[in-house]
């Protein structure tokens, strides 16, 4: 099973432009130009389709930078908290996975037809530190 994706998206730029246009540009690989643009269009989507791990550092230093960012898991669509752990069991959105494969989500086991036949997969495991 493969892993869902996460978006990161800039929401504010805050009292720190040129600061944010410095870590847009970092996160995004673009221009100092385009990195601009961006920030002068919040809201506006920076990084899409991205591991959770790649998510939450690029969240995180566009807020050092003093932008707001929100991190969508590009399954259920919801919106993790400024640390990326993962949020209360909910309806998930996806018509392809169980709740519980989605690593936005807080459940840890899942009775999915998968699951009971092959036993759980690395989503429903937790990871060092007792997260998904």
């Amino acid at each position: 099973m493969e892993d869902p994706d996460f978006a990161v998206h800039l929401t504010g730029v805050g009292e720190r432009g040129i600061e944010v246009v410095k870590a847009v540009r970092a996160v995004t690989g673009a221009s100092p130009w385009r990195s601009r643009q961006l920030v002068d269009g919040a809201p506006v989507g920076l990084v899409a389709e991205a591991a959770l791990e790649r998510a939450v550092a690029a969240a995180a230093r566009l807020r050092a930078a003093g932008a707001g960012a929100e991190i969508r898991c590009g399954w259920c669509r919801r919106t993790l908290p400024a640390d990326g752990a993962p949020v209360d069991p909910g309806p998930c959105a996806s018509v392809y996975r169980p709740t519980a494969h989605c690593r936005a989500n807080a459940l840890t086991v899942c009775d999915c037809d998968w699951c009971a036949e092959h036993g759980p997969t690395s989503l429903t495991r937790p990871r060092a530190g007792g997260t998904l």
